[in-house]
């Protein structure tokens, strides 16, 4: 498939909002069951909520780019029955409102106790948003995964290899940035996310690795004779039937090389998980904001060049016949 970059921004960005939010609320929920020091930290999750938030403006403005009519984009809403878009369409806005309010009740104080539960926890109002807004969050990555997941005939893609790591990139990226917002802040968190940074950061690369494997070993299941319905044993294709490209030669193939495929795949392989593995368990140890930033700003080019090669490594049918002469 030919990789359009307003995708690419899309999904980086908005996953990384996403698991920024998903780092704060995991803060909050240790904080809240005594696994770390209760701390006064409501000017760090509501200016993590607003740069999530921003994050996620940022991937939705980006994917304008890549509709040839913008001022139609409302009607993507309309088939949220059967179209994973559709759903994601209507769950971005959602994701973005309850992050927002999350982010507001911190900002605002409205952290006075709605109820204690038996333990002794004491759930406020942020606890109960942030929760809905968790829900929202996975909902999300479902529906972006689900995009791609859900096309059976392209079999690079159909399997639930792809839900997953857009899980975990999104949430390794996400928490890699709250690494550097608490170190940058100096609110004694930076250690807590670089740990569990790495640990995504490691699982995503396991996940991603099995998905690379995977896709190595698969057929074709289609052949220049099923694509032009002859069944004869000896076909030998002399032309595309076309003297210059068209919309099938531009848009369902990248028109890269193999090498050019591999260097790709071998820089977002160091780029997102080598890299920030290496800086993350020095943040770990010692909380730098400059070491914990250069680990986000590299696994976040590593996410862009690995989506990039998700969508080329996604071999359309129809190139049997368009690309093997052109």
């Amino acid at each position: 498939m030919h990789p359009a970059f307003s995708v690419i921004f899309l999904t980086t960005l908005i996953g990384a909002g996403q698991g920024l939010f998903l780092a704060l609320y995991t803060a909050q929920v240790y904080s809240q069951f005594r696994f770390l020091p209760q701390q006064n930290i409501e000017q760090f999750y509501a200016a993590g909520s607003a740069l999530a938030v921003l994050l996620l403006i940022a991937g939705l403005l980006a994917s304008f780019f890549h509709l040839g009519h913008p001022e139609r984009a409302w009607r993507a809403v309309a088939k949220w029955r059967t179209s994973w878009l559709s759903r994601e369409v209507i769950v971005l806005p959602i994701t973005m409102v309850l992050i927002a309010a999350y982010g507001a009740a911190h900002y605002f104080g409205f952290t006075q106790p709605l109820f204690i539960m038996p333990g002794g926890s004491k759930v406020d109002s942020t606890a109960i948003v942030g929760l809905l807004a968790t829900i929202a969050v996975f909902t999300l990555f479902l529906c972006t995964g689900m995009i791609y997941a859900s096309l059976r005939f392209l079999q690079e893609w159909h399997s639930s290899l792809t839900v997953i790591n857009y899980v975990l990139l999104g949430s390794a990226s996400g928490f890699t940035l709250a690494t550097a917002l608490a170190a940058w802040m100096d609110n004694g968190l930076a250690g807590f996310y670089a740990g569990w940074a790495l640990i995504l950061t490691l699982l995503a690369l396991v996940f991603r690795s099995a998905a690379l494997i995977r896709n190595r070993r698969l057929r074709p299941k289609s052949n220049a004779r099923s694509a032009i319905g002859v069944r004869h044993t000896a076909i030998e294709q002399k032309t595309q039937g076309a003297m210059g490209g068209s919309f099938n030669t531009r848009e369902f193939f990248h028109g890269k090389t193999t090498l050019f495929l591999r260097a790709i795949k071998y820089l977002f392989i160091i780029l997102s998980f080598v890299v920030p593995a290496v800086l993350l368990a020095i943040v770990f140890a010692h909380p730098l904001y400059l070491v914990a930033a250069a680990a986000f700003a590299a696994q976040y080019l590593g996410l862009l060049a690995e989506r990039w090669y998700f969508f080329a490594d996604a071999n359309h049918p129809q190139n049997i016949y368009y690309q093997s002469i052109g």
